[in-house]
């Protein structure tokens, strides 16, 4: 038990109302994929569309963390050479993301 009286369990219940929507962001999530999927497949796409489409898992990644690397300090320009390192040689984003994350965290802790 805690000192508030909570036993630990008890602490990491989940709301059945965030459950709610977590799953609903990842039906969402799943019919925005299908949908892209099922619309790409109807339309004549271009070669530049294509080599645009083909580039923008990399680009979204890259604008979401750019902002937390700039406001960042070593720990996370550590975290962004393990991940060059990883994705130069292994060409997985998932992969990279992966070392990076575990990167982030293993330097925030040595910092």
């Amino acid at each position: 038990m805690t000192g508030n009286g909570l036993l630990e369990w008890e602490m990491l219940a989940l709301e059945p109302i965030v459950v709610g929507v977590v799953l609903a962001m990842a039906v969402v999530t799943y019919l925005t994929k299908v949908g892209g999927m099922w619309l790409v497949r109807h339309v004549d796409l271009s070669e530049r569309l294509e080599a645009g489409l083909s580039v923008l898992p990399g680009a979204i990644v890259i604008a979401i963390l750019a902002p937390e690397l700039a406001a960042g300090g070593p720990a996370e320009w550590g975290a962004a050479g393990v991940v060059l390192l990883v994705m130069w040689r292994t060409d997985s984003i998932l992969l990279a993301l992966c070392a990076g994350v575990a990167g982030v965290v293993f330097l925030r802790a040595l910092v």
